[in-house]
């Protein structure tokens, strides 16, 4: 079992390798523009390896779940043709709609209440299009995956089986060698639309999956950081009457560098470590009602994040630009 975990890694490596070479070769490249955190052109579409790692495990694994598989290699490769040239957002939209509904299809969510359907969809939608945002900085990405990650493979050890062990490891592995090239100060490339969406889905994919066989909501905690960020931005820019759509740096995380000077690996670093701090809280949480638990969680992470945000001084940065992305 080893070699094979091995094998993974050596040919995820030289897959991403492979990959710089030809995004070098047709420009798949990163331009800092007003939005950006970063200064430098940069290789765009670096997390590519994420589906590659979980196709990998496909094969190895004699095609278990090919719905999930085949709406990862539609959302992974629509994200992906976007991160070379930007496509309509009706294809987009078409194309992940397609692709959660070979999911559904897969857990056979379709037997459940409509009602519960649509809360499902608005959840995938919801953590598709966070990743999307809060990938801005230098190893936030791969950083808050790999604790995510690493979190759902402990449970599925030591708390409730419910999904084979070597999928997680090999996304484990997948988001291990995209940090070796982009947890850096002068990162070699950044996830891109190929690499954030595609986490998302297969994040979103294993906690439905979770959250079904253990009838416990809880579980939508493991994503507790980065969906108060994303929320709780939207909310001050619906509530300030900006373009939600409209490219901006609000995030809480993107204050902290362009406002507080913090360095990108040091914000990522702190977002993961406020997430593993949650997730060892949930699991030894006693047995409550989980609306209480999560209700609980997230006022006090909320609570926490308000007064982060009110001690950073706003100043240009966090105004809406209007740049084409």
């Amino acid at each position: 079992m080893h070699m094979i975990y091995l094998f993974y890694l050596v040919f995820l490596i030289v897959a991403e390798l492979i990959y710089f070479k030809i995004a070098d070769h047709f420009n798949i490249i990163d331009k800092p523009n007003h939005r950006s955190s970063h200064a430098v052109i940069t290789i765009r579409g670096g997390g590519i390896v994420f589906p590659i790692s979980v196709f990998i495990w496909f094969i190895c694994s004699g095609f278990q779940y090919p719905l999930f598989a085949g709406g990862l290699f539609l959302i992974s490769a629509v994200s992906f043709v976007d991160d070379v040239k930007n496509i309509s957002r009706r294809l987009r939209l078409a194309i992940h709609i397609i692709a959660m509904a070979l999911v559904f299809w897969q857990l056979h969510l379709f037997a459940f209440n409509w009602l519960i359907l649509i809360g499902i969809f608005f959840f995938f939608t919801g953590v598709i299009n966070a990743y999307n945002f809060m990938d801005g900085i230098n190893g936030i990405t791969g950083v808050y995956s790999l604790v995510l990650l690493l979190s759902l493979l402990w449970i599925n050890q030591y708390k409730f089986h419910f999904v084979d062990t070597n999928l997680l490891v090999a996304g484990v592995i997948g988001v291990m060698v995209f940090n070796f090239f982009n947890f850096r100060k002068k990162a070699v490339c950044f996830a891109g639309d190929s690499g954030s969406i595609s986490m998302a889905f297969i994040i979103c994919f294993l906690l439905v999956k979770l959250i079904v066989l253990t009838d416990n909501l809880t579980y939508i905690l493991l994503l507790a950081v980065y969906g108060v960020d994303a929320v709780s931005t939207i909310a001050i820019r619906l509530y300030r009457k900006e373009n939600i759509f409209q490219a901006h740096r609000s995030h809480l995380y993107q204050l902290l560098v362009n406002e507080k000077g913090y360095q990108h690996l040091t914000v990522a670093s702190l977002y993961g470590i406020a997430q593993i701090i949650i997730t060892i809280l949930l699991l030894n949480m006693p047995v409550w009602n989980p609306y209480e638990i999560i209700g609980i969680f997230l006022i006090t992470i909320l609570i926490i994040y308000i007064l982060i945000r009110s001690n950073i001084n706003i100043h240009q940065t966090e105004r809406p630009t209007t740049i084409n992305s």
